[in-house]
């Protein structure tokens, strides 16, 4: 088992750096989990990421074609195919389950039915980390004139709320910080979008000037790249019952060391540095 101290100064670091991997690896392993659920887990790229932490990594997507890249990305991963609101696997199976800008993927009618089953798949005590993207941001604006989210967004964090209210979470507490993502160009930008959601290349093609000098004008430059900057929240959800684990400190009490990190009631904001995840 890992050190309390050590644990919460990776978690530290890992906010610092806007690293998502290691925030959901840190958070984990101060929870003790040894098994975890990756809700939307596109690509393979986070359960790749926890697998090389040791964890028994189940990933779940709707699409066939990612879920064949995270096989042949994650192959110690058992990946299938399926959605959030309907999740094949038996009660309390995993100790924990991650929502990596997915919860705002699903349809808005079914967030709520989403978020019931993952309280169900995760073991009493279990732990649940939603990480969305924010409605705002460098990112967010450059992408805007492909699919303009913020309305999904929205629902995705009411959607939380509101399982919260009703009790079938308790909120250990909640961050905001931020990320990079590094781009040779608008070419590849594009690339990620569309990767993201193959339907959004009719509209790349239909507002194609209008997404290269959004991009030109949202992207800062470093080293000859391309950085564009997105908020994150990250929601840290328990399941009723006992847990396993030390823990450590909720989000909202970090003591974050970083000299851009500001603490407040709802949260944490930290400078970013830039990570490989995409943001979406």
């Amino acid at each position: 088992m890992s050190d309390p101290k050590t644990t919460q100064n990776a978690l530290n670091a890992a906010f610092a750096s806007g690293d998502t991997a290691a925030v959901i690896g840190e958070v984990l392993a101060g929870e003790a989990a040894r098994s975890v659920l990756d809700i939307g887990c596109g690509r393979g790229l986070l359960a790749r990421s926890l697998l090389a932490r040791g964890l028994a990594v189940t990933g779940i997507d709707p699409s066939e074609t990612a879920v064949a890249a995270a096989r042949a990305s994650a192959p110690e991963a058992v990946v299938e195919v399926g959605t959030a609101e309907a999740l094949p696997f038996e009660d309390g199976r995993f100790d924990a389950a991650i929502f990596l800008n997915s919860l705002h993927h699903v349809p808005v009618a079914a967030m709520s039915t989403a978020l019931a089953e993952t309280a169900r798949v995760t073991r009493p005590g279990g732990t649940i980390l939603v990480v969305e993207p924010l409605a705002e941001g460098p990112y967010f604006e450059a992408m805007r004139p492909v699919e303009d989210e913020s309305e999904i967004r929205e629902a995705a964090g009411m959607a939380v709320a509101d399982a919260v209210r009703a009790g079938r979470f308790t909120l250990r507490g909640n961050v905001v910080y931020q990320r990079g993502e590094r781009f040779r160009d608008v070419g590849q930008f594009i690339t990620r979008l569309e990767a993201v959601e193959p339907l959004r290349a009719a509209a790349v093609a239909d507002n194609r000037s209008a997404v290269e000098a959004r991009f030109e004008a949202e992207a800062e430059i470093e080293d000859g790249m391309h950085i564009l900057v997105q908020p994150l929240r990250v929601y840290w959800l328990r399941v009723p019952g006992r847990r396993r684990g030390f823990g450590v400190h909720p989000f909202p009490t970090l003591p974050v060391t970083h000299p851009a990190a500001t603490i407040g009631p709802h949260g944490a904001t930290i400078a970013c540095r830039h990570s490989s995840i995409s943001p979406d």
